[in-house]
């Protein structure tokens, strides 16, 4: 089966309204074309170039692209008929929100090139002071203290490319210790239980709703040698959990983080700390006031861009 690449130019601003539909309807591993990125790129390095593919000139112009992947058949083309009706469905119900264009584009990608066709936008990556994310078909210059979290995501989502993962990181890096239990609530691709594991966290479970995304976490936890240290569960958020952890991790968007609230605190104790993040800016009040009403208070915050990442704690 050969498969559809659509990508559908947005604003930073929607891009946790855009990419929670498209999760909510079955489509992982989002990548994100952030213009703000782009265009700090540009400011950076415009003396070094005399020529920038037009594709990526559309970027320059404030447009964000979320990419995703459909089959390339009828059933594509309903699925993409619908979701187009869906995401202007949710422009008229949040008229607040501007999302610019909203201009779908699409491609057809052969079946063989399907697995890879999405690697072009994944690289080594540094986070926090001694955190490097590597895709495991690239090699990785390491300093001194460096941990190095090798990942293949597949179509589950976290890379470390986003801001929000980055924030959630450099958080564990902060709180993470070998006498920690960690619950990773959304584990995608398994990139936060596994680095709290190579930071030194003596256990982790990671849930995920999505059944593929527990597939690949744990070939992921496989590459970094760390199978035997964590649980992965095919889960709706805490449905499947029990008992209490040192740290939680919800790397999610602002409505599931708000629905995590009325169950989250039962897997605390007094000294847990709870990070959360996938926060756009403009949803930050909805969700801090829903951790307040949960018991929960915020003892720090991180932000990068428009993503807000927060540490919370038992009132």
């Amino acid at each position: 089966m050969n498969w559809t690449q659509v990508k559908v130019y947005t604003t930073t601003p929607a891009i946790e309204i855009v990419s929670g539909y498209l999760i909510s309807h079955g489509l992982r591993g989002l990548m994100i074309e952030d213009s703000n990125d782009f265009c700090d790129f540009l400011e950076d390095t415009t003396i070094h170039w005399d020529y920038i593919d037009e594709d990526l000139m559309k970027m320059k112009e404030c447009q964000t692209a979320i990419v995703f992947y459909i089959p390339d058949n009828i059933q594509g083309i309903e699925m993409l008929k619908a979701i187009k009706n869906g995401i202007n469905s949710l422009r008229e119900q949040t008229p607040d929100i501007d999302f610019g264009s909203l201009e779908f584009e699409s491609d057809s990608i052969k079946e063989e090139d399907w697995e890879t066709a999405w690697k072009k936008y994944y690289h080594p990556v540094k986070i926090g002071k001694h955190i490097v994310v590597c895709p495991c078909w690239e090699e990785c210059e390491l300093d001194k203290d460096d941990v190095i979290v090798k990942l293949d995501p597949g179509m589950a989502f976290g890379t470390g490319t986003h801001e929000t993962t980055r924030l959630c990181m450099q958080f564990l890096e902060q709180y993470i210790s070998s006498d920690t239990t960690m619950l990773d609530v959304g584990t995608g691709s398994g990139i936060l239980a596994i680095t709290a594991l190579l930071l030194g966290t003596k256990s982790a479970l990671g849930v995920d709703i999505d059944e593929l995304s527990v597939k690949i976490a744990k070939e992921n936890a496989a590459l970094n040698g760390v199978e035997d240290k964590i649980d992965l569960v095919w889960g709706d958020l805490t449905e499947k959990v029990s008992g209490t952890f040192d740290v939680i991790c919800a790397n999610i968007v602002a409505d599931v983080i708000i629905r995590l609230c009325d169950t989250v605190t039962q897997f605390m104790h007094k000294d847990t700390v709870l990070i959360v993040s996938g926060i756009i800016e403009d949803r930050c009040n909805d969700v801090f006031t829903a951790l307040d009403n949960a018991g929960l208070k915020i003892v720090d915050k991180n932000q990068e861009n428009d993503w807000v990442s927060v540490v919370v704690k038992l009132k």
